[in-house]
């Protein structure tokens, strides 16, 4: 009767508190889950106090290289040309061209002083060591 006189309560504990857990959320309002959807990101803004860079798109694999003044064909997807004079960084081993942090690429053609023309990709929400610019991923790199 002793054990009975436990087990009981001890059972409607369990029962509530399982009840409880199967709510979802605070308010009975279910946990929303992640869809899968990317998070939308936009270009960063141009800092004026940086040396601008010069941005060229990068015409699509087998594509032409479009003419001065003439209509410019789109770029491959997410590739960009920049180009420029390569600025050492605050960091050791952070290089810069105008206001992109340079990520990868021949280091033996991005050193500071030398002018460059890169072609990658621009990472804005890419986590760096560096502690500042804007990540732009190096796919190629060639002095100009």
């Amino acid at each position: 009767m002793r054990t009975l006189r436990f087990a009981v309560p001890a059972l409607a504990v369990c029962v509530a508190l399982s009840a409880c857990g199967n709510q979802g959320g605070v308010g009975g309002t279910p946990t929303p889950t992640p869809t899968g959807a990317q998070p939308v990101t936009s270009q960063p803004t141009p800092d004026p106090t940086v040396s601008p860079a010069t941005v060229t798109p990068t015409p699509p694999p087998g594509g032409k290289t479009p003419k001065p003044g003439g209509p410019s064909t789109p770029p491959g997807v997410g590739a960009t040309t920049v180009s420029g004079t390569v600025q050492s960084g605050v960091e050791p081993g952070c290089v810069l061209l105008g206001e992109y942090l340079l990520l990868g690429g021949p280091r033996d053609v991005l050193t500071p002083g030398a002018r460059v023309e890169v072609t990658g990709r621009v990472e804005p929400g890419m986590m760096t060591t560096c502690q500042q610019g804007t990540p732009f991923v190096v796919e190629s790199a060639h002095r100009s």
